[in-house]
């Protein structure tokens, strides 16, 4: 069994387990009270960098990466230096995730929110706008393509935006079913968990123009993202690089190309 089939597993008796606790009608409840932040909107409107900077404290190939772990502090720095949104973690198992971790990014941003985690029941999206997220992530890898198409849906009726991830071409087709999804390209080997950016410059050639597009994972300089916004990528989105800064704010703004890398 690889890692993303026990992480799918895992999540699966998570949400179960959660449906217990909270109902869907809780949720929808909390969730009506969100005021919609446009991720979309926000990536076309900042400047040529476009990062969507992380929060997270660990993850399955890295392990512990954050010990100094405070979302709200980050979640400011992110905001004041330039980003044009932030991922969140709230995987708990693999990655320490906490609701609270994306309740707190909200309180203390005015940036539009990425819910990332394994999804993978409808549950989850209501969970998602109960939290204050305003995007979710789906893995095409991680999901049947009914399966995925059933959570795009479920996810734009309650105003969430989407992120369809792909690893390879052939995951390109039912990722551009999903007609307002922003298209992201993971450059992350799910069975090996390493990182090879060739994977993002040669899958971008296979997708349409004038789709929205993002590239996730092994971006690790300025450089890294000129490259990619010249093969074509509207966005980034980094997370490790971030989270092992002294100060991410500032090793955001280096990205971003206002400051000095």
């Amino acid at each position: 069994m690889s890692i993303l089939d026990e992480i799918l597993r895992e999540r699966k008796t998570d949400v179960e387990r959660a449906r217990k606790d909270v109902s869907i009608e809780s949720l929808v409840q909390t969730a009506a009270r969100r005021t919609f932040r446009s991720l979309s909107e926000s990536i076309r409107q900042t400047g040529s960098a476009r990062i969507i900077a992380e929060i997270k404290k660990a993850s399955p190939s890295a392990g512990l990466i954050r010990g100094n772990f405070d979302p709200a502090a980050l979640a400011t720095a992110y905001t004041e230096c330039g980003a044009a949104g932030i991922s969140v973690l709230t995987e708990p198992n693999r990655f320490l995730g906490r609701p609270d971790d994306l309740r707190l990014t909200r309180e203390n941003s005015s940036l539009p929110i990425l819910r990332k985690d394994f999804m993978v029941d409808v549950y989850q999206m209501y969970e998602a706008a109960a939290w204050g997220a305003d995007a979710v992530l789906l893995i095409a890898a991680a999901l049947d393509p009914d399966r995925l198409l059933d959570l795009y849906a479920k996810a734009s009726s309650l105003s969430l935006e989407v992120i369809v991830e792909v690893h390879s071409e052939a995951e390109l087709p039912v990722a551009l079913e999903c007609s307002n999804a922003i298209l992201g390209v993971n450059s992350r080997d799910l069975t090996s968990m390493q990182t090879d950016l060739s994977v993002a410059f040669r899958i971008r050639q296979s997708i349409p123009s004038g789709r929205l597009t993002l590239a996730e994972s092994g971006i690790r300089s300025r450089h890294d993202i000129v490259a990619l916004r010249a093969a074509g990528y509207d966005a980034f989105l980094v997370g490790e690089i971030l989270m092992r800064s002294p100060s991410p704010g500032a090793r955001l703004r280096e990205l971003t190309g206002a400051g000095p890398e």
